[in-house]
């Protein structure tokens, strides 16, 4: 029997074939989702498993920078005494504060994608690092940007609060900030990460060129 062209891989690494199966439910009971039946595969996952951590976080960011690009057309526009919400010392904090942590979750999700492309043994440790990066960085750009707009932040009446709504998925499949903690915790233990800020300068160097 052919071997199917999808595969899946579970949290500790056991990488699985996959055959959808037929839909026990209607559309409209089922969300449009169906069963898989899972066929295990002696291959290593280790890749696979990094892969299936890092991408949703891609996925998490772009959802970060658009809600930060939403969140800066409104203070431009709203105006409060007289002047747009932009010019108040209190929302230049406030935004800064959210652009530090959505700057940072981008140079590490682009360092964790190059960790994979490029082998290392480290990739899973780079992307439960990342993951917890970017369910942090989510909940403080969310705040922020809540807060900005206001009491329509919080209602379905701008884009920020459906980018937010559908973000929360991505925030806890498949852990949240603490079990995600737990899991790379239990992982690295006590060894530390290897990044690239843990290496000696001339490998942390060589290491950014080959990065870019």
């Amino acid at each position: 029997m052919p071997r199917s062209p999808v595969a899946a891989v579970s949290v500790d690494g056991r990488r699985s074939a996959v055959d959808a199966r037929p839909p026990s439910t209607p559309p409209r009971m089922s969300a449009f989702t169906s069963q898989l039946a899972l066929q295990p595969i002696d291959d290593d996952g280790a890749k696979d498993l990094a892969l299936a951590l890092t991408l949703p976080c891609w996925t998490l960011l772009g959802m970060l920078d658009r809600a930060m690009d939403l969140t800066r057309s409104h203070v431009l526009l709203r105006e409060q005494f007289g002047a747009p919400l932009a010019k108040l010392q209190g929302v230049q904090f406030q935004l800064t504060e959210a652009e530090v942590e959505r700057t940072g979750l981008d140079v590490l999700a682009k360092y964790t994608l190059w960790s994979i492309q490029a082998g290392n043994d480290e990739a899973v440790d780079d992307a439960l690092a990342l993951r917890l990066a970017a369910v942090e960085a989510a909940q403080i750009v969310f705040r922020v940007a809540h807060q900005l707009h206001g009491a329509s932040g919080f209602c379905d009446e701008t884009t920020v609060s459906w980018i937010s709504r559908y973000s929360i998925p991505l925030r806890r499949i498949p852990w949240g900030p603490s079990g995600t903690v737990d899991a790379l915790t239990k992982r690295i233990d006590r060894r530390g990460l290897t990044g690239l800020f843990s290496e000696a300068p001339e490998k942390a160097i060589a290491t950014e060129k080959a990065m870019l």
